[in-house]
């Protein structure tokens, strides 16, 4: 049996959500230093979000990582999975030290996940556009075989460029899939610009709205707006769910918040050494 979601992620006596994110984001920075792997701002943007998610809404357990009953998650921006790395390793899902081999030559935690590297993870994404149908398959699966699971999918708002996202965001409504949830991480940036001067994705929330979806916008690093609207019982389980999460990419670190440089650089030693000042 999955057991409940809040005994499952009861935190460590005096261990806040925010300290948790803020030891995220230092494992994170010290993985791309080390290993010199790219994508670390957009890997900072979606802590909070993630972190709201597995320490306190998922119902997953790292001792049964393959039960019929989980929750699905799919970080469908892979780019970003250094984030989903340190947590499942926080988490218990695999040793720590595992880490220290992040995008190192067959390692087990490549730089874009391969299907099942690690337990907890369960999907190949990187290619962006896929993740949202995937999950979109995974929901519909579930009600077919009348299981109870929810499914997050979290993307980039870049990946809203893809015509796949929504196509999956068309038929999830029409098909009435109430247990899936995507996470729009909203940090403004994409590798060549400002998503909205790339694309028009604006106004996003009453895109995903109009499509049938319940939508709603927030602080993407409130964890307590993020729990508050990931937690919420419409009344309608008819419906999914989209939830425009605002993000500032490498958030967390003053000279890397919405610099879109980050996206490719590697810091070095007098870089990481600020960063973990700032961190605490």
């Amino acid at each position: 049996m999955i057991a409940d979601a809040k005994k499952i992620n009861q935190m460590l006596e005096n261990d806040t959500l925010e300290a948790v994110a803020s030891r995220i984001r230092r494992q994170v920075i010290f993985m791309s230093h080390r290993t010199g792997a790219a994508h670390l701002g957009s890997s900072l943007s979606c802590v909070d979000i993630l972190v709201a998610l597995y320490y306190h809404i998922l119902k997953i357990e790292p001792k049964d990582p393959n039960n019929k009953m989980r929750d699905r998650f799919i970080l469908s921006k892979g780019h970003a999975i250094a984030t989903q790395y340190a947590i499942l390793a926080d988490k218990g899902f695999f040793p720590v030290e595992l880490l220290a081999t992040f995008a190192q030559p067959d390692s087990c935690l490549p730089e874009h996940p391969a299907p099942r590297c690690v337990p907890g993870l369960e999907v190949a994404t990187g290619s962006l556009g896929h993740g949202l149908s995937i999950g979109l398959g995974m929901a519909l699966a579930g009600r077919i075989q009348q299981q109870s699971y929810q499914v997050y999918v979290v993307v980039s708002d870049g990946e809203c460029n893809e015509g796949s996202v929504w196509e999956a965001a068309l038929l999830a409504p029409a098909q009435k899939i109430g247990n899936l949830t995507v996470i729009i991480d909203y940090n403004k940036w994409q590798a060549t610009g400002r998503s909205n001067e790339v694309m028009a994705l604006e106004p996003l929330m009453k895109k995903w709205s109009a499509f049938g979806w319940d939508a709603y916008e927030i602080d993407g690093h409130n964890i307590k707006e993020l729990i508050d609207v990931l937690s919420r019982k419409t009344g309608n389980n008819h419906k999914p769910t989209a939830i425009i999460a605002h993000t500032i990419k490498g958030k967390g670190v003053s000279f890397m918040e919405d610099d879109n440089n980050w996206h490719y650089r590697i810091p070095n030693a007098e870089e990481l050494n600020l960063a973990m000042m700032e961190l605490g």
